[in-house]
């Protein structure tokens, strides 16, 4: 733990004025729904403080000598004063639960453990994103431990699109196959199943995605999201479900002294937390509870680089510098679902599974390769469905709805991924052909998008769907379009306004420059990993100068914010030239600015540098 610097309790907001006002609070937040007065910044964002409780976050700063800033940041994040060092440096054994609580589970190994114990044909059906790639790898990794290979199937996007169908599964079986394990799908295939088990196969399901009431006819469902499941760990990606089962299969195999009676050396489960880091981070699941931990772990696995498809796909990225989600979510994820997008579905599960260094970097360049023809389609895609969804709208619509013929159905996610992030609504983008669609959508907090596909599905409207809150999947006979768009509209209006506001920012404390110190950053860094659920602490820097603005390659501002006591703090804005944000920077009026951000650590060539990475900015308002 670090020790509170004193001078930090007069470095943060001292705004001595405002303070008197009544206008902040003595923590520097104000004490209307404006987080210091700001309704409207140079970015269109009204400014709101996180929702913390001072009285914890004051406990947690006396209890562990943490700087004020880092305290309330937790407190936002609902750390309670007792468990910050487990948040801060999270095990993998205070948090992991006995698998066996999830309905299912046991009768899922037992059925496993039969089937390895005669070496019955095992074949995976999974999906082909990258929650599905990195659930087949491991139990591909752990079969191969035992000396027993699985067949992988992975459907093709766009011919045969998302879940097991009749015809595969039944085909899965009728080539031999006595077990079928369906990883992220499945739940709601209740005729696949049943085809699978009608040619002679059982089937165990491992999803994670929201239930219907009634499940599939398989020997087991485990699912944490099932309705009749009480389990806490329903925000669990595919993946992360997967590895509870492969713990509840290593168990079991222990206790029947499986590996000792064979002289097998057990699989290294510890070893595979990379590949389940990898799928949380990409399935944008909260980082929260369980899922921090695994990424956390997975992480400091995965500096090791020993899997080979890891190892690869980093080395072609060409990139170096720090291990974060954002290696997962920027560099290696998009590269695992760039084959799919592009029609080979398998690539994958084949890289990340495979032992062999050499036809790992085969595969990762492949991937690449199919990288840069996915940015390629999707810039054409995302053209027209912008076009479409804002056709003849004097407003942004309360959900983005775009359909076309033609378009390449292994873009359609990420174009409605980029609807939804630049115009903060929900979007669904569907392509057509031969009068079905198939579509894709992702939402924004508060809106439950796979509870709302689910019930477009059981209202008609629908061939498939499903999904959950922030993403969902979908298939649409055309004749059905304008009815679901009708439906889609009413209800995500009806929704609006208890969803949060798209247009706000929200924030964790305000501080001086004085107060941005090497050692407070680095508890902040702490807080990590960040993602979804566990935001990185953003703050405030209030009233700064903003001086020796110059603009860096072709797109970013470089600034010095320059306290009233002479302490600077370099920062920078990305992607900021010619945006409102970048004109505030390089051409300031006389009115002071507060500018927010987050704070990171510089520790180039031996330095002991931090810096900001500017997001907005706004006047401060007048007294």
């Amino acid at each position: 733990m670090v020790n509170q610097d004193p001078s930090l309790s007069t470095a943060l907001v001292k705004d001595a004025d405002a303070v008197k006002r009544g206008a902040l609070t003595a923590t520097g937040f104000r004490a209307d729904d404006a987080f210091l007065g700001v309704h409207r910044s140079v970015t269109g964002n009204r400014w709101v403080s996180r929702k913390a409780s001072e009285e914890v976050a004051t406990e947690i700063a006396a209890r562990t000598g943490l700087p004020a800033p880092v305290a309330r940041a937790l407190a936002s994040r609902s750390v309670d004063p007792e468990r910050v060092q487990h948040f801060l440096e999270p095990r993998l054994r205070d948090v992991l639960p006995d698998p066996s609580h999830l309905l299912d589970m046991d009768t899922a190994i037992e059925r496993t453990i039969a089937a390895i114990l005669t070496e019955e044909s095992v074949a995976l059906f999974a999906d082909f994103d990258v929650d599905g790639a990195t659930s087949s790898a491991l139990v591909r990794r752990f079969f191969r431990a035992l000396g027993q290979e699985v067949r992988c199937y992975i459907p093709d996007r766009h011919k045969e699109g998302y879940g097991p169908k009749v015809e595969s599964m039944r085909q899965l079986a009728l080539d031999g196959a006595n077990l079928i394990i369906t990883l992220d799908c499945g739940v709601m295939a209740n005729d696949a199943v049943e085809a699978a088990n009608g040619a002679g196969a059982d089937v165990i399901v491992l999803d994670h995605h929201m239930a219907p009431e009634v499940l599939p006819p398989a020997v087991a469902v485990v699912n944490p999201n099932r309705l009749d499941d009480p389990s806490e760990h329903g925000i669990i990606a595919a993946c992360g479900l997967t590895f509870l089962f492969l713990v509840a299969l290593n168990r079991a195999l222990r206790d029947m002294n499986f590996y000792e009676d064979r002289g097998i050396t057990p699989p290294d489960l510890m070893s595979m937390l990379d590949v389940v880091a990898m799928g949380t981070v990409c399935d944008v699941v909260p980082l929260l509870g369980l899922n921090r931990v695994y990424v956390s772990q997975g992480l400091k696995i995965l500096e090791r680089w020993a899997n080979p498809g890891m190892k690869a796909l980093r080395e072609i990225t060409g990139r170096n510098g720090a291990l974060t989600p954002e290696v997962f979510g920027f560099d290696l994820g998009p590269r695992i679902n760039a084959g799919s997008r592009m029609g080979e579905s398998w690539i994958g599960s084949d890289l990340l599974s495979t032992d062999d260094p050499e036809r790992a970097k085969e595969l990762a360049q492949r991937l690449d390769d199919l990288n840069l023809e996915r940015r390629a389609v999707e810039a054409d895609v995302m053209k027209q469905a912008k076009r479409v969804a804002l056709e003849n709208r004097a407003v942004v619509p309360p959900i983005l709805i775009a359909g076309g013929e033609g378009w390449h159905p292994g873009v359609i996610g990420v174009v409605a991924g980029r609807l939804k992030g630049n115009h903060r609504r929900p979007a669904i983008v569907v392509s057509f052909e031969g009068g079905i669609g198939k579509g894709s959508g992702r939402s924004i907090p508060g809106i439950n998008l796979g509870g709302l596909i689910l019930e477009a599905r059981e209202r008609g409207l629908l061939l498939e769907g499903g999904g959950h809150a922030m993403a969902a999947g979908l298939a649409i006979s055309e004749d059905k379009w304008p009815e679901f768009v009708a439906f889609m509209e009413a209800e995500v209006t009806a929704r609006l306004d208890q969803a949060p506001d798209p247009d706000v920012m929200e924030f964790d404390v305000a501080m001086t420059p004085a107060a941005v110190t090497f050692e407070t950053v680095q508890v902040f860094q702490g807080m990590e990993p960040f993602g979804q659920g566990n935001p990185r602490p953003r703050v405030a820097l209030t009233r700064p100068r903003v001086s020796n603005a110059t603009i860096v390659g072709e797109k970013h501002i470089a600034v010095q914010l320059e306290g009233s006591d002479g302490a600077r703090v370099r920062s920078i804005a990305f992607r900021a030239v010619e945006t409102p944000l970048g004109h505030a920077l390089l051409h300031r009026s006389d009115r002071p600015l507060h500018v927010a951000g987050h704070l990171a650590l510089d520790e180039y060539r031996g330095g002991r540098n931090v810096q900001m990475i500017i997001e907005d900015a706004a006047e401060v308002p007048p007294a």
